[in-house]
């Protein structure tokens, strides 16, 4: 594979699991620090502690998939455009690369870009369909959970929202940024909880959690 094409390639992947949607392009903001005014319920205090339930149903995740010397993760933040690359993703369980086409290989690192889809217990997915090359993968358009409608938080408030959620979520937190009004953060896997808690922390109406993973045929 050339080194354009490889180049498109982890581009590709990088935008799929950063933005897991077209609701937006990514502009993270940078600003004032400090933290807002904690929530008094203590519920809600502890947001990088949150665990979601897995999904019932099978997941569609996209991203690069990375094997090093045979373990095999599915990276949906960002990817280090060294060569061969690196990043830190999900786990894979029953992945094989017989008969899938897009990969590279350097040394014991194979790589690719793919749509998988699977089932995800919290801290892996098992590959229940053969993987989609991400370069012919058409997902379904996702709903806007705005509905739309602009936020009405003021630009200095989302910069040190983003700042302390950033700080507070850590590696949990795939990508955050600001746009139309509100706060943008994107993790693996939400059922809801971390939502309320942000709800409950920040406002409702204020920040947005757009889980990386979709789930279908939930039963």
């Amino acid at each position: 594979m050339s080194t354009p094409l490889r180049r498109r390639l982890l581009w590709s992947a990088a935008v799929a699991t950063a933005l897991a949607s077209t609701l937006s392009a990514c502009a993270t903001g940078t600003g004032a620090s400090g933290a807002p005014t904690s929530s008094a319920d203590p519920q809600v205090q502890d947001i990088s502690g949150i665990i979601a339930d897995p999904p019932t149903g099978r997941v569609h995740g996209s991203g690069t998939v990375l094997d090093v010397d045979g373990d095999v993760q599915l990276c949906l933040g960002g990817v280090a455009e060294s060569y061969p690359p690196q990043c830190s993703g999900v786990p894979l369980i029953g992945w094989s690369w017989d008969g899938i086409d897009g990969s590279e290989t350097s040394g014991t690192t194979t790589w690719g870009a793919y749509a998988v889809t699977g089932r995800y217990d919290g801290e892996s997915i098992t590959v229940t369909d053969p993987p989609v090359l991400l370069a012919l993968y058409d997902p379904v358009r996702p709903v806007d959970p705005t509905g739309g409608v602009e936020g009405e938080t003021s630009a200095a408030e989302l910069t040190e929202i983003q700042d302390d959620l950033s700080s507070r979520l850590g590696t949990d937190g795939l990508a955050l940024w600001t746009e139309r009004g509100y706060v943008w953060v994107q993790v693996v896997w939400d059922d809801g909880q971390l939502q309320r808690a942000v709800d409950a922390e920040y406002g409702e109406d204020t920040v947005i959690v757009l889980p990386a993973l979709s789930e279908f045929d939930a039963s």
